[in-house]
């Protein structure tokens, strides 16, 4: 019988949908295994052979742990907010729903194609409000509650009212985004508007003035991963900082949290190290500086204040509100020149590109250590979200302040005995300190570690400042100027945020006539008519009823895309709960995720927010554990093999005409993509490719051997560059059985690596022969020694394999396995059932049928794992190749304990000995156990 993969791949998927094979229950009997897939926004470009390589991964780990007699949850849903589908619906009018559901049914149709293994059943989509409901509820539990420093965890804000009702700020322990303080009867005195934005200062979700990346053309702010070279990267707009009232959320206090989780995860190395940095602990002091003929004085951050004397300059961030304060009227006019040029670049253009800029602010600060003036400057290099967003610049020990000085002519001092700041700066970890020393302090002699601690003693002591843990994790900008994402639940009462009721959750999105920010500059939702809300009764009503006593406005932002992402992994637990974002027996089951599969490129944004947004819940006791993901693997990137055609264009030359790619270099030629799926084996297939170009029906091509081979090369995969495979193609001429092994056998799961299409049919070829191994019969007798031994190294590999994702090398195992079995002419019942269920999590469709077909009841999902027996992988005889004067000449056969004596007499006894020893004398014989016998020759 004939292996018809689409017959068999769509009888199996039927059945699986029809048997509910992949529907999972809570089984306490049962050991809990979680899997889960970093969740897809459903582009409307569907899916390329690329995004399938985690699921795959991870789907194939999740058949081997329910095998291995795990209870398994691999569920799978939609991110499906997202500006594209908000872009879409501006250039056509049409609803963003009706794009993103169309979207997901087309990604639906493509994942079911592969056979994956989840359960439909708790698919969830970002933009269901019976899903968005349990965001708008997080959200509303963070504005209720404050971060503790005392008990290092989130606390209900009526406890700080209370304490505030009792002692004012006195003792309060919570942190705040300023220091303020007020007594009780400062408290009992404050208006409600005042006690609220007292409160404000100290909520997890909160209302501030920040700066944010904003792009005028799409109306919205954008994370720092939505902007690259000053542009958005949807569309490729301009994008300006700029200063807005935006709903943050106060990550920022979780970061040692976030960074001691670290120690108990099995994360990579390289991605700990990234989020550490991302974090970026950094102990030091805070020191006062006073600004020269003022009252004023701000406040610099530094982990080295042991070099406070070789300061010769400070630096402000240009976002920083002290710019507008210490500008002196003199260099007005320069400063605002140099702020409008930063306002075009974001942050991460800032980090990357070290060209030195700034400006003089015509302010001085006094150096509290010798008193004496340093010039104040204004320069792009300094974040106003680390530290204070002012520094103090010691050019002699530090790389970017060295550039500075020097580009702008200003003193360099070393503090370090024999320093050489000539050329570059001086690294000053180690050494004596010199040049430190006034009337007030002297560090002179010291080394810098006994220098660095007499340091904080004295800024201590003298009330100079404090020593501080401070770090680089800023808070996250949570409001979107869009219409397609959630809903704040939020009213607004003389222009202070209040939730509405829990009980009244979800608010939907209202219905608005256009996608786009109104003509006054509001967000989209600013068009909505029926967006105010009535206290009164609850609901929502027409804006034209705000009164201003019990109709209130709506908040007109809507959350970003990771919102509804940070929590996910719990929704998916109980995802039909209405009263429950989880319930709390089935959470207690589940816990956590044992397995996470997705990209590198979240490495800072979605893990940094879902680990945050976890913890949060932690606190609230709404997740049973501290950390959401166990076990992370990143997968790589398949990227494109682009193919080209060379088109002539020697002067005079018809332009229609094309040269291929072996004779190229005869020619003057221009490359151009050609579409992959024209291409075959490298060779073009011109009739298509004419119909694809009209415009190059009539043209000429010089073909080599009767063909036109086009060029090659290595490229991300994308639609510009018309390397795109659709594994819709790959399925209905493959079979998913082979998209699924191919792309495993690509490399490790890790890694990039190039898709190939032209060697795919090797996996094909593979199945082709496993199938028929199962075509002849089948033996219920005794399997040989040669059968156990094949069968059971392939178990030993394979099951060691996937603990590791090393997916690629099972394939080759399975392959000379099945060449092994083949030769050995294998019909033996036991050993082919084995077989089918070692590659039933690689190739699911092909081993149901073949477990059907060995007579088997159920699904070979629900087979027992084999475990592999060392005594039939003992090697009873051993392979020697026998050389005469280091020349291999052929291979003998021996026992696996036979002695070098009985091997030494039996190559020299051996018929095809004699004509090399034929006239030699033997000097000596040499045997490497278990590789060869080297026979040394004479005269």
């Amino acid at each position: 019988m004939d292996y018809n993969f689409r017959e068999i791949e769509q009888k199996w998927q039927k059945r699986w949908v029809e048997n509910g094979t992949y529907r999972v229950v809570e089984d306490k009997t049962k050991k809990k295994f979680y899997v889960l897939n970093m969740f897809p926004y459903p582009s409307g470009a569907g899916l390329h052979v690329g995004h399938p390589l985690g699921y795959i991964a991870s789907d194939i780990y999740a058949r081997y742990k329910r095998q291995k007699g795990f209870n398994v949850l691999n569920p799978m849903g939609y991110d499906a907010y997202g500006l594209p589908a908000e872009q879409y619906a501006i250039q056509t009018g049409q609803h963003p729903e009706k794009t993103t559901f169309e979207n997901i049914d087309r990604y639906r149709s493509q994942l079911d194609k592969i056979g994956f293994s989840f359960d439909w059943e708790r698919e969830v989509r970002t933009c269901d409000p019976i899903y968005y409901k349990w965001t708008q509820w997080a959200f509303q539990r963070m504005f209720k509650s404050y971060f503790s420093t005392s008990s290092k965890k989130a606390q209900p804000t009526i406890k700080l009212i209370e304490h505030f009702e009792l002692m004012g700020t006195e003792n309060c322990n919570a942190l705040g985004t300023e220091e303020l303080h007020f007594t009780a009867a400062d408290w009992a005195g404050f208006s409600e508007k005042k006690k609220q934005e007292v409160l404000m200062n100290y909520r997890i979700a909160y209302l501030a003035d920040t700066m944010v990346n904003w792009c005028p053309k799409l109306g919205t702010v954008l994370a720092n991963d939505e902007v690259v070279d000053g542009v958005s990267v949807r569309g490729g707009y301009p994008v300006v900082q700029k200063k807005m009232r935006q709903w943050c959320l106060r990550v920022s206090a979780y970061a040692q949290r976030l960074l001691d989780g670290l120690d108990v995860i099995d994360w990579t190395d390289s991605l700990k190290e990234t989020q550490r940095n991302w974090i970026g602990r950094s102990e030091g002091t805070e020191v006062e500086f006073n600004v020269a003929d003022s009252d004023k004085h701000f406040t610099i951050f530094t982990t080295r204040a042991d070099t406070m004397f070789g300061v010769t300059f400070m630096v402000l961030a240009p976002e920083s509100d002290l710019v507008a304060e210490l500008t002196t009227p003199e260099q007005k006019e320069e400063v605002d020149k140099y702020l409008d040029y930063v306002k075009k670049r974001t942050e991460r253009d800032r980090q990357m590109d070290h060209k030195v800029t700034g400006v003089f602010s015509g302010s001085y600060a006094i150096n509290p250590f010798n008193d004496e003036k340093i010039p104040i400057w204004i320069a792009e290099y300094v974040l106003a979200g680390y530290g204070t967003g002012a520094i103090m610049a010691v050019p002699a020990h530090d790389s970017r302040d060295y550039a500075f000085a020097k580009h702008f002519n200003l003193p360099i001092i070393p503090l370090i005995e024999g320093a050489d700041v000539s050329e570059e700066s001086y690294d000053a970890k180690e050494g004596i300190m010199c040049n430190s020393a006034s009337s007030k302090f002297s560090l002179n002699g010291l080394t810098v570690k006994e220098a660095i601690a007499a340091t904080k003693k004295f800024v201590t002591e003298q009330g100079l400042g404090r020593v501080k843990v401070n770090y680089r994790l800023r808070d996250a900008i949570f409001s979107r100027q869009r219409y397609w994402g959630e809903p704040f639940p939020v009213y607004y009462k003389d222009d202070m945020p209040y939730m509405i009721p829990k009980e009244c959750l979800p608010l939907e999105l209202p219905e608005i006539d256009k996608y786009q920010p109104t003509e006054t500059g509001e967000p989209p939702l600013g068009r909505a008519k029926i967006w105010a809300w009535d206290t009164k009764t609850d609901k929502v009503v027409s804006k034209d009823l705000i009164d201003n006593k019990s109709v209130f406005p709506l908040e007109l932002n809507t959350m970003p895309g990771f919102a509804g992402s940070s929590a996910y992994y719990l929704r998916y637990m109980d995802p039909k709960n209405e009263k429950a974002l989880v319930n709390k027996d089935i959470d207690e089951y589940w816990r956590n995720v044992d397995l996470y599969v997705g990209g590198t490129e979240h490495a800072t944004g979605h893990l940094i927010y879902s680990r945050f947004w976890n913890k949060f819940l932690y606190d609230s006791g709404y997740s049973c554990e501290d950390e959401p993901f166990k076990k992370l693997v990143n997968q790589g990137m398949i990227q494109g093999r682009s193919n080209f055609v060379y088109r002539i264009e020697d002067e005079g030359a018809d332009k229609g005409k094309f040269v291929s790619f072996g004779l190229k270099d005869k020619y003057t030629t221009t490359p151009i993509h050609v579409d992959v799926n024209i291409v075959s084996a490298d060779v073009l297939d011109i009739e298509a490719f004419k119909a694809w170009r009209p415009e190059y029906e009539n043209a000429e091509f010089i073909l080599e051997n009767g063909k036109y081979i086009c060029g090659w090369a290595i490229e991300k995969m994308s639609k510009s560059m018309f390397n795109v495979v659709n594994p819709d193609m790959i399925v209905e001429k493959y079979g998913a059985d082979t998209l699924r092994l191919y792309e495993m056998f690509l490399g490790p799961v890790e890694q990039s690596k190039p898709w190939d299409t032209n060697g795919i049919d090797g996996c094909h070829r593979f199945l082709r022969k496993f199938w028929n191994l199962y075509q002849n019969g089948f033996d219920e007798g005794e399997a040989t020694a040669e059968n156990l031994k094949s069968v059971h190294k392939l178990i030993k590999k394979v099951s060691q394999d996937i603990e590791t994702f090393s997916y690629n090398t099972s394939i080759s195992a399975f392959m000379i396995c099945v060449n092994e079995l083949s030769q050995q002419k294998c019909k033996n019942k036991e050993m082919l059932k084995t077989l089918v269920i070692l590659i039933a999590p690689f190739a699911p469709h092909i081993a149901e049928e073949l477990w059907e077909m060995l007579g088997e009841q159920g699904s070979v999902c629900d087979s027992k794992w084999p475990t592999w027996n060392e005594e039939y992988l003992v090697e009873s005889q051993v392979k020697l190749g026998i050389a005469f004067n280091g020349k291999a000449r052929f291979e003998m056969q021996f026992a696996a304990d036979a002695d070098n004596k009985t091997i030494e007499e039996a190559v020299l006894a051996d018929e095809r000995a004699k004509k090399y020893l034929e006239g030699f004398q033997v000097a000596k014989v040499i045997i490497v156990p278990k590789r060869m016998v080297n026979i040394v020759l004479k005269k």
